[in-house]
């Protein structure tokens, strides 16, 4: 089989496409013909020298989706030829970004018909993102205001969407161009991040129970000061490695409380896609793809997911 491999830490050009073995699945693993590997930053932090890969040479790629090829002998979930989504790989084990790759059952879930590989893939680890981060750990309630960091980004176009299914009043920023495009995906307030009173526009539209954040070293402050009494804050990700309160006055008078997850830490990555699945069924969920690359372009695409403004997400088909 094809597979883009990494034998070093460097730039993009260190990803290479190799012939190598198609992997064996063990007694409790499934191997999926990969139809679409979806494109995260995360991809690339082994690549870069961020995280300590499990083995050189390496395979990026968190997110599948594809077809059941044949399942180890203890696993009783899945079968050959059925339609799957995963995510989760990439870290401990071989990533996505494959003709094949190996999962574990608790890592995949089934795809509904009707829904792409392409979608599939796309929604993956944002769609479990977001709803650990508004689900689980804001317990978000249908009454409530939710206020949405980057609402036109990977993980931000998703919760927005799941936000409106959960019945939230939910307030999204984005850039004046792909803020056009949030309310059809549920957005009911659209705020352009660049403007100079975002703080008094979000407080005018109301202040947020909870607040979703993709980059705490730049917003955290901005979060406590437009927080409501008792706000949820869930913090997803950052620019650099230091965040803090510059006046933690605001976070106490709002009695913020924050929480910092990922989504690798995840106990039933299943049971999230499950869900995930029936709003695609329902058609309450629909990730956007905003454009494919095949293996040799995988560098492009990493590049693309670090630098390149995109509404929605990047997506690999082998």
């Amino acid at each position: 089989m094809r597979a883009v491999k990494f034998h070093e830490t460097g730039g993009s050009d260190v990803l290479r496409v190799e012939d190598v073995p198609t992997p064996t699945p063990g007694p409790d693993e499934v191997l999926v013909q990969v139809a679409a590997a979806g494109v995260n930053p995360v991809d690339t932090y082994s690549r870069r020298g961020n995280r300590e890969p499990p083995a050189f040479p390496m395979t990026p790629g968190a997110d599948l989706a594809g077809v059941v090829e044949s399942v180890g002998a203890n696993v009783t979930a899945f079968s050959e030829g059925d339609r799957v989504f995963g995510t989760g790989l990439g870290r401990t084990q071989q990533g996505t970004y494959a003709e094949y790759a190996v999962a574990r059952p608790d890592q995949l879930a089934r795809l509904p018909d009707g829904v792409s590989y392409a979608e599939g893939a796309a929604v993956a680890l944002v769609g479990v993102t977001a709803w650990r981060a508004l689900v689980d750990h804001a317990n978000l309630d249908p009454a409530e205001t939710c206020l949405i960091h980057g609402g036109s980004g990977g993980v931000g176009h998703v919760a927005v969407q799941i936000a409106d299914a959960a019945g939230a009043t939910v307030l999204a920023t984005a850039n004046e161009e792909y803020g056009r495009s949030l309310p059809n995906l549920g957005a009911d307030v659209v705020l352009d991040y660049e403007r100079d009173d975002l703080a008094d526009a979000v407080v005018e539209a109301g202040r947020p129970d909870v607040i979703l954040d993709h980059r705490l070293d730049e917003y955290l402050d901005f979060d406590a000061a437009v927080a409501a009494q008792g706000a949820r804050l869930v913090g997803i990700g950052n620019t650099t490695t230091a965040a803090g309160f510059s006046d933690i006055t605001a976070a106490r008078r709002a009695e913020l409380t924050v929480s910092l997850m990922s989504m690798f830490n995840t106990p039933d990555i299943s049971a999230v896609l499950g869900r995930l699945a029936r709003l695609l069924s329902a058609g309450r969920l629909a990730p956007e793809v905003s454009r494919t690359y095949d293996l040799d372009e995988a560098g492009a695409a990493q590049d693309a997911v670090l630098n390149d403004s995109v509404f929605g997400k990047l997506v690999i088909t082998p």
